[in-house]
């Protein structure tokens, strides 16, 4: 099969294809034929190093797709052969073939195309786990979003105010990218560059924020310590302004707030099966009804992999974007 494989770190110039056997089936795994894969932000980050696959997982980027189950393992009842599926994957999603294990693999939302679909795990995958489990957002809770463009922003947003009629308020870096936020239900957005925090502030009149998402922490971090509300929680699920901050632990302490860290790659699959169970029970009968929508910034060629990466390494996505593994499908939806 043809893959897309990384010649060292660096720029989207490591990209490069290659040919690698088809990935084995383990007994609790499905092999997918991939018809479309997205673009994460830890793409990036493994790109440049900064983002080692866990143990036992593939050295191929790329952590969902959409297409067709070819193969089961002799342990799953769910799904089947033939089975038009999306799949949050371990790795390897850059790639004709991938296998993933079966209690993370979704079906389709009727009507989706397999681009669409292929945009959907990670992000609510993503958002579940940080807004609705580490975050515990509660009915008519205040959320900010860092970044409420990205795929995770916009699936937060969305989900906060559908399940848990949240007040919402998020960043973005253009007052393009800020409507689209507004526009997706945030009740305010605010320049990341300028006093977002004192803007924010201003708009809540002397209330605190209850949950903050976050993927900047560094400098960020105290700041939104201190817009927190009492027993409110910061969840980091990247570090990209700095590994390190000062915070005022004696405030942490007194006013009962939560800070922590996130990752979901090394989670088992029992804990990200249960996460994909809550998607469809309750994401996905909203997705077919069009009450919460995916954005994709643009679907590109499998062959123009490195341009897809440049399209983030530069912030100027808008959404997900995806690739066509296979472009005579991708744009499809499977038959019910």
């Amino acid at each position: 099969m043809t893959v897309v494989e990384f010649e060292g770190t660096g720029g989207p110039e490591v990209l490069r294809h290659a040919t690698r056997p088809v990935p084995e089936c383990g007994a609790h795994d499905v092999v997918i034929e991939v018809i479309a894969a997205a673009v994460n932000r830890p793409d990036i980050q493994q790109r440049r190093g900064l983002y080692p696959p866990p143990a036992g997982a593939s050295d191929l980027p790329g952590l969902d797709v959409a297409g067709i189950v070819v193969q089961a393992g002799q342990d799953v009842d769910t799904p089947k052969v033939g089975d038009a599926v999306c799949a949050l994957a371990n790795g390897g999603g850059y790639a004709e073939y991938c296998a993933v294990p079966a209690q993370q693999c979704m079906p389709i939302p009727q009507g989706f195309t397999y681009a669409q679909a292929a945009s959907l795990p990670e992000v609510f995958f993503t958002a579940w786990n940080n807004v609705m489990l580490l975050g515990r957002l509660a009915p008519g809770e205040t959320l900010l979003v860092q970044g409420g463009t990205s795929g995770v922003g916009m699936a937060a947003i969305q989900m906060a105010i559908a399940l848990r009629q949240a007040r919402v308020f998020a960043t973005a870096g253009t007052e393009e990218k800020r409507q689209i936020c507004r526009d997706f239900g945030a009740i305010e957005a605010f320049d990341y560059r300028a006093d977002w925090d004192a803007q924010l502030r201003a708009q809540l009149g002397g209330q605190g924020v209850d949950v903050v998402l976050d993927g900047q922490a560094g400098p960020y971090t105290q700041k939104q310590l201190d817009l927190l509300a009492y027993d409110g929680r910061v969840v980091l699920i990247a570090s990209h302004l700095g590994a390190e901050a000062n915070i005022n632990l004696r405030q942490l302490v007194r006013r009962r707030q939560t800070l922590c860290g996130s990752t979901l790659r090394p989670r088992s699959a029992d804990y990200k099966g249960a996460i994909a169970t809550a998607l469809v029970r309750d994401i996905w009968p909203l997705l077919e009804a069009g009450k919460i929508k995916t954005r994709l910034h643009e679907t590109v060629a499998f062959d123009d992999v490195q341009y897809a990466h440049r399209i983030l390494d530069e912030n100027l996505q808008i959404g997900k974007v995806v690739l066509a593994v296979d472009s005579a499908r991708v744009e499809t939806a499977p038959r019910p």
